[in-house]
């Protein structure tokens, strides 16, 4: 059983048991989030797709950790006009993990 969800503006094709990472989600590590927005689920060759998102299922998500993702440099140059801006970027994310997926 799978389903794709939509969360942080992504979406997500997740099992019971992944583990995926997001934008940073509110919450308390160890706690359990419910994502209502479930675009669609795929239950043994029997798929029920959402207009937009299915009525009643959820997915269940555990937060492992809060982290910094990677550090992304932004380089802007004006050529000829000696303008050079050097900036860094570390987005906050958050480290999930599907417990459990529901239809009903």
């Amino acid at each position: 059983m799978y389903a794709i969800i939509k969360t942080s503006g992504k979406q997500f094709k997740v099992e019971a048991g992944t583990e995926f990472e997001v934008d940073r989600m509110e919450g308390e590590v160890g706690s359990v989030i419910d994502i209502d927005n479930v675009l669609m689920i795929s239950d043994e060759g029997k798929t029920t797709m959402g207009d937009p998102a299915v009525a009643g299922a959820k997915v269940s998500v555990e937060i492992l950790e809060h982290f910094r993702g990677p550090k992304l440099i932004v380089f802007k140059m004006k050529r000829r006009k000696r303008s050079r801006v050097k900036n860094g970027h570390r987005q906050e994310q958050t480290r999930l993990k599907v417990t459990n997926i529901a239809l009903g």
